[in-house]
């Protein structure tokens, strides 16, 4: 059949203007497409069955994504407010004023561009850079003030929410390779409200070293959700096959990874049309979305589900799909796209100090982490990139060296160990390691050879093995057009750093979708310290709207159900 039915009760509670009121189910009317039921083929159904509700329910706001971005979203829309910690002096003076204008208030109802004006940082969000330097003040400048904000839960003003993601809360921290250690300092992957050195014991506390694996901060994110109470807004285990708009009222024509499919939404306070006419509803921007998808209960068992939504967040991440070169032999079994290969392939002894050299593809700091990888376990490296080592770009020229000692170790190889003509490299301070600064890979040969091009020339080399680390890129099947058109330059796929999805740089919100907001390295910040930015803009967005339309809970509890 074309469509399966069946009936999914997620768990969660909501707040009634007084105080808790308890709890509920939500029973969500469940089907599943086409495209979906084959990308799940391999799972068996439970047993079907029909609601005998018209429609499912309504929630204001559905994030997809359960990682740092989704879970600090989900604290600040559960009632947690960011006032200005009166007893702190901010070490920006300009900022600091602007700040004590409205101590009454909390961050999140002030003006977002007045209070961004003027800051700079490492983020192209200025909303981003804002929440950075209130909660970690002069942090670029090796810093470790105290943030100048203070939380207040106000459980009378919080959006129902729901936040669906693949596994437990976490996301993609939880899949990380356990050896490396984390970019950024440990207190800078911390959420607003929890300190991350109290969670670890305070354990690498000094400059240098003061960093974290990833099993240290997923278990932080796990913890900061059952701590924070935000667990009944998470549902684990979900996999979202299509987020589409709906018409109320109207017939429109939906696209679903590429079918037509024509449906109604009927017994709505309004009516919905696409093609930019305006559209009137009760959700904010005036748009209405079905999120569609499963949920693994078991290894072996699905449940299909839908749901509407008022306002849908992207907060996916970047790292579902690498980036490939495209070359010849890309699909040979030596060449790998993530470093966990490599560390999978050192411990089961596959390669060794005798082994043939590894060839590493990349500029970026998971290429640099492959290099340090393979030279810790005596591993001679054949290291391709495609920039000039003078090139500004280079992620090595925006950290500063006390900080990141080894990555400017590696970009030292990079700029001193470069492969000469001559037939060997330049000098030989690593002789593990030689360098081949704007080279590209030519193909893949099944006899375990590369050839690589440069300076006019082909060059041919035996290797054990090939890491191509050139990016990871979004996964957006689930929209229309897999959400080319909501990037900058609609004519290309999502990049997270070459074409990120086209916001409001206040709101987040999509300038071509209302009522669709992304956050985190959809839009370009690719690090936790400014990802939580997203959370300030797109809250402060949502309170103000809703207020205006009085449809927070304290204005009229189950409004939204």
């Amino acid at each position: 059949p074309s469509w399966c039915f069946t009936c999914l009760c997620v768990h969660f509670e909501i707040y009634s203007p007084a105080e808790i009121s308890g709890t509920f189910f939500i029973s969500l009317f469940c089907f599943l497409s086409v495209p979906a039921l084959a990308q799940a083929a391999a799972m068996p159904l439970l047993e079907e069955n029909t609601l005998s509700q018209e429609h499912p329910p309504t929630l204001p706001v559905v994030i997809i994504g359960n990682g740092p971005s989704g879970i600090c979203l989900s604290y600040l829309l559960s009632g947690y407010k960011p006032y200005l910690d009166t007893a702190t002096v901010h070490p920006n003076p300009i900022l600091y004023r602007k700040l004590q204008e409205a101590t009454h208030l909390p961050i999140t109802e002030q003006d977002m561009k007045y209070l961004s004006e003027g800051l700079e940082g490492r983020s192209r969000n200025p909303v981003a850079v804002l929440f950075d330097t209130l909660l970690h003040p002069n942090a670029d400048f090796g810093y470790e003030f105290p943030p100048v904000l203070k939380w207040r839960r106000d459980k009378h003003q919080q959006i129902p929410h729901l936040v669906l993601g693949k596994g437990t809360p976490g996301g993609a921290w939880h899949a990380m390779e356990g050896s490396m250690l984390t970019v950024s300092l440990g207190i800078w992957m911390e959420l607003p409200g929890v300190n991350y050195r109290d969670m670890t014991n305070g354990k690498r506390r000094d400059v240098t070293s003061d960093r974290a694996t990833p099993e240290e901060i997923s278990s932080y994110y796990k913890d900061y959700v059952k701590l924070k109470g935000l667990q009944k807004n998470f549902v684990d285990n979900t996999y979202v096959t299509s987020v589409q708009k709906l018409c109320r009222g109207h017939e429109q024509e939906g696209l679903e990874n590429g079918q037509e499919d024509q449906r109604v939404v009927d017994g709505g306070n309004g009516h919905f049309e696409e093609n930019g006419k305006e559209c009137e509803n009760n959700g904010g921007g005036g748009t209405l979305w079905e999120i569609r998808g499963y949920r693994q209960v078991q290894s072996d068992t699905h449940v299909p589900f839908s749901l509407f939504a008022e306002n849908v967040v992207l907060a996916t991440g970047a790292s579902d799909s690498p980036v490939r070169l495209g070359v010849e032999g890309e699909d040979l079994p030596f060449v790998f796209h993530s470093i966990s290969d490599l560390g999978l392939a050192v411990s089961q002894g596959k390669l060794d100090v005798n082994s043939d050299p590894v060839l590493v593809v990349g500029a970026g700091l998971s290429a640099a982490d492959a290099v340090l990888c393979a030279l810790n376990s005596n591993i001679r490296v054949l290291h391709v990139f495609r920039k000039n080592v003078d090139n500004p770009d280079l992620i090595f020229k925006q950290l500063p060296k006390t900080l990141y000692p080894e990555y400017h170790k590696v970009y030292n190889m990079m700029s001193s160990q470069t492969w000469s003509i001559a037939g060997g490299s330049s000098i030989s301070l690593f002789p593990d390691y030689t360098s081949f600064p704007e080279h590209c890979v030519v193909s893949f040969q099944s006899d375990m050879k590369c050839l690589l091009q440069g300076d006019n020339s082909l060059k041919a080399f035996k290797i054990s093995m090939a890491l191509v680390l050139i990016g990871t890129n979004p996964n957006l099947f689930f929209l229309k057009g897999q959400g080319q058109y909501l990037g900058q330059d609609p004519t290309r796929p999502i990049s997270c750093k070459q074409n990120p999805i086209d916001i409001n740089p206040y709101t987040f919100e999509c300038t071509k979708e209302p009522g669709l907001f992304a956050m985190g390295p959809l839009v370009g910040d690719n690090f936790v310290r400014f990802l939580k930015g997203g959370a300030l803009g797109i809250t402060s967005c949502l309170l103000k709207r809703l207020k205006k339309r009085g449809k927070l809970i304290s204005n009229g509890g189950n409004n939204f159900i």
